[in-house]
């Protein structure tokens, strides 16, 4: 299939780039690329997750600092204590393979006093730092292991349990999770998630939201004619009611509304802000 054609599946419209398409298929797997949260019961073999673990710690990091850790959970023990916290999301105990990506700004400080330059790195620097590296890696993991026929599904909700996770993994303090993320073969096609236009989220020179509400009206009606939020889906409507129309930014709005993360803002500020 064209670049082209997968475009107008990820985006609902046609492209604005001329001249020819790329014949490349990296650009055509990250274009369709699409989540997974159902797998079949074929293991991932240690060999491949392995090389899959290989290449996700290659990838790019803020000035080689190299914060970052994997966890892998194989213990089905701690994968049930932690799935335990998030019962709607029944693929963190179920998928094949389950892996944790730490931030992990505490070991830039452990080298530094192992070379007598002691140094704090619990400022918004080194939180920002060692995030990036944490999800740098975690993407680029999810790339190679769709590349060999594998699914992945982030977990981000992992934060909001924050003391339980890091006491199930017996995470120092200064080490915390970014995200969650579950693997293996996929038991369904699963679909393209449309994204928002790029005239929205790639400017040229200078931001420039000024067509905000008109487009994100366009994607709302493009996204819902391709998949409609049934009346029964919408969220908490004890609280918003029923929308006539559902569309994304609505549902967005709503869920931002009642904002998670507070128990890792809490967690951090107890265990690596206050150091």
């Amino acid at each position: 299939m064209s670049l082209r054609r997968l475009f107008v599946d990820r985006f609902g419209i046609e492209p604005t780039t001329d001249g020819e398409e790329p014949n490349d298929p990296m650009l055509a797997r990250v274009l369709v690329r699409r989540t997974h949260r159902r797998y079949t019961d074929q293991p991932v073999s240690d060999w491949l997750l392995d090389w899959l673990l290989y290449a996700a710690l290659s990838t790019s990091s803020k000035s080689d600092f190299q914060q970052a850790t994997i966890v892998r959970i194989k213990d089905a023990d701690k994968r049930a204590r932690i799935a335990q916290h998030f019962p709607t999301m029944p693929w963190i105990g179920k998928s094949p393979v389950f892996l944790v990506f730490c931030a992990d700004p505490r070991r830039l400080e452990q080298i530094s006093s192992m070379r007598h330059h002691p140094q704090r790195n619990n400022d918004l620097e080194g939180f920002l730092n060692s995030c990036v590296d944490a999800a740098l890696m975690m993407q680029t993991l999810i790339l190679c292991a769709e590349a060999v026929g594998l699914g992945c599904c982030p977990i981000s909700v992992v934060r909001n349990q924050m003391p339980a996770v890091a006491e199930v993994l017996k995470l120092p303090d200064g080490v915390f999770p970014v995200s969650g993320l579950c693997l293996g073969y996929p038991s369904d096609t699963g679909f393209v998630s449309m994204r928002l236009p790029p005239s929205l989220t790639l400017h040229t020179d200078a931001y420039d939201a000024s067509r905000l509400a008109a487009e994100i009206d366009a994607y709302d009606r493009r996204r819902n004619a391709r998949h409609a939020v049934p009346r029964e889906q919408q969220r908490n409507p004890e609280k918003f009611g029923h929308a006539d129309f559902y569309g994304w930014s609505e549902d967005k709005a709503r869920q931002a509304a009642e904002p998670e993360g507070g128990p890792f803002a809490t967690y951090l500020k107890k265990t690596w802000l206050s150091m």
